[in-house]
């Protein structure tokens, strides 16, 4: 029998997240397992980023960080994030890398384990009344992360909003494995329909966001709310989220070595996160297969310099076809991860004033 090791000399194809084409998914739930070795499937040069994006990426290059591809989830986990990246920059332009004090927190637990709890952001000075409700999904492609690391996003919408976020933790990959993470992501819906009353929110005017595999988790837990008749959000923002497992889309290529999230970093979360490869082809993962019908208004945020850019682009096809109402608009000169940037970087702003003023009017009172 092959070694794990001895399989990791070899070139491994690339597919999103692990698919068919991987022998197998990490046999260990440990995140010091070492990965296989994953080559770009070009060595052509993405298109440019913006100064401003770029600043960010020179940020986090000068703080050390590493291709994720190369690392383990350990490390990938300890290493510079883009949130890092954002505050050289802010050092470096003078200005606060404070959270902003208009909105303050709290972390409540929605389940046993560690890892599930939830953030709530609301306006520090919120007028009287209930207000309106997002529960908010971060990325990480379920191994790396968490609410720290994606604590602008929210905190800007809240802000934005006037509105509370509720922003879910979920259990990691490689020590909980697929479906952990989506079955959380239901869970703790469940317990926000149960208790947002109680914090001064108003499950009545109720919509979904995320990033990334946040995107994925906005989308198919509004599935599963369907399926399992409970109350569905007015709309749902998916940033650049990951959707289809097919080998063969164009953004796989043309971001093949984009930063900071390239196409060789995909199956290394996939390797992970999957128990077998079979796991890719769940319609949870390769959204563009599943049933979308009766999903309520979606808006998908798309970066150009991306490698799942494809997948925002197919998702838009899959849910027009179901009969879903939806608008995507792919913001030029920025990198996956940019949505929580808007503080330094100008395209990462458009995107959020974008999506703040898609979900203003479906928040509002009726």
């Amino acid at each position: 029998m092959t070694s794990i090791f001895a399989r990791a000399a070899l070139v491994v194809p690339l597919v999103l997240l692990g698919g068919s084409a991987i022998a197998q998914s990490s046999p260990t739930g440990s995140p010091d397992a070492r990965p296989p070795m994953f080559r770009p499937p070009s060595k052509q040069l993405p298109p440019p980023a913006a100064p401003d994006m770029q600043a960010v990426l020179n940020g986090m290059a000068k703080l050390g960080a590493r291709p994720i591809h190369s690392l383990t989830p350990a490390q990938a986990r300890a290493q510079p994030s883009p949130a890092d990246g954002v505050r050289v920059v802010l050092r470096q332009r003078g200005m606060s890398t404070a959270p902003d004090p208009a909105v303050v927190t709290r972390d409540l637990a929605y389940g046993r384990d560690k890892e599930q709890v939830a953030r709530i952001y609301t306006p520090a000075n919120h007028a009287r009344g209930p207000l309106p409700l997002v529960v908010y999904y971060h990325g990480g492609g379920w191994v790396i992360a968490n609410l720290d690391v994606y604590d602008s996003t929210p905190r800007m919408l809240s802000k934005k909003l006037g509105a509370m976020i509720v922003s879910v933790e979920y259990r990691h990959a490689p020590e909980h494995k697929f479906p952990a993470q989506h079955d959380d992501a239901v869970t703790a819906y469940r317990w926000i329909l149960d208790k947002a009353e109680s914090w001064g929110g108003d499950t009545s005017r109720l919509a979904f966001v995320g990033e990334s595999a946040g995107g994925n988790l906005a989308i198919t837990t509004a599935i599963a709310a369907r399926d399992h008749h409970m109350p569905m959000p007015r709309h749902i923002v998916s940033v650049y989220p990951i959707a289809n497992s097919s080998t063969t889309l164009p953004s796989r290529m043309i971001a093949a070595n984009a930063k900071p999230l390239s196409t060789p970093d995909l199956p290394w979360f996939g390797y992970y996160f999957s128990r077998t490869p079979a796991d890719m082809q769940d319609p949870r993962i390769n959204l563009v297969k599943a049933n979308l019908r009766g999903l309520p208004p979606v808006t998908i945020v798309s970066a150009q310099i991306d490698p799942l850019l494809s997948d925002g682009l197919t998702l838009t096809t899959a849910l027009r076809r179901a009969g879903v109402s939806v608008e995507q608009r792919t913001f030029p000169g920025v990198t996956h991860e940019m949505f929580g940037m808007g503080a330094v970087v100008r395209g990462a702003a458009a995107a959020n004033d974008y999506a703040v003023a898609r979900l203003r009017p479906v928040l509002a009172r009726r």
